[in-house]
């Protein structure tokens, strides 16, 4: 019996993922929301691993200070919505992916129906005060976030549970904090960005699989000029 196009596809998966891990992950769906330097990494790893169903989420477009980062900018797409631009990567790289794509911001008004049918959201975003809508809303969806960030060379991941304090953890409570990071006064690096977002995507791996140490009310920070790689416990 010869080897289907899904098994030759995958067969690099093969040995490090079943073959009903794979199939699992085709009937996944995943929500990425931000798709500037962690998101559109974080759509690359989703669609090149095979998850079947991924909801692509930004009202942004690109601008010429996105090209140092932002895997899914080019000269020529300046001006073209990000969402646009995920899609369209997305399509390219993996036929197979059914793809949603939303040029649009999220608030409270419309954040729950964009979620409330996902298996993991993605927190890809670059303000505080939005994390903290998005687990208020996850927490309600009942769905587990995973959630990265990144400040020149230096970024961090966890993954928040429906019950966790999650955020509140890291930056306090909601209003205590300035809503932009430090990355507005250090800057992002390309492959810090790509770090981070594989750091995520393994995460994602890890809770559609139900496999592997997930970073469950715990941080991990990495800081790539001295190489440094810490675990802390939240709780």
């Amino acid at each position: 019996m010869g080897t289907s196009k899904f098994e030759e596809r995958y067969d690099r998966n093969f040995n490090t993922l079943s073959l009903e891990e794979q199939k699992t992950l085709g009937a996944s769906k995943v929500v990425v929301i931000g798709l500037g330097g962690l998101g559109g990494g974080v759509c690359e790893m989703m669609a090149r691993v095979g998850v079947g169903h991924l909801t692509l989420i930004d009202g942004d477009s690109f601008e010429v200070s996105n090209l140092n980062r932002q895997l899914l900018s080019e000269e020529h797409l300046i001006g073209v919505p990000k969402a646009q631009a995920a899609k369209d990567r997305v399509n390219a790289i993996n036929s197979d992916v059914i793809v949603m794509h939303l040029v649009e911001y999220l608030d409270e008004s419309n954040l729950y129906e964009r979620i409330k049918n996902a298996d993991v959201v993605m927190d890809c975003l670059d303000t505080i005060d939005t994390r903290f809508m998005l687990q208020k809303t996850a927490q309600k969806a009942s769905i587990p976030i995973v959630s990265g960030a990144i400040a020149g060379v230096a970024g961090q991941v966890t993954t928040i549970f429906p019950g966790d304090k999650g955020y509140e953890l890291i930056y306090g409570k909601k209003g205590g904090r300035q809503s932009k990071g430090v990355e507005t006064r250090t800057g992002n690096i390309a492959y810090c960005a790509l770090f981070i977002a594989a750091l995520q995507s393994s995460e994602c791996l890890k809770i559609l699989l139900d496999r592997g140490d997930i970073l469950r009310n715990k941080l991990l920070i990495a800081e790539l000029w001295t190489n440094s790689f810490d675990i802390m416990d939240l709780v």
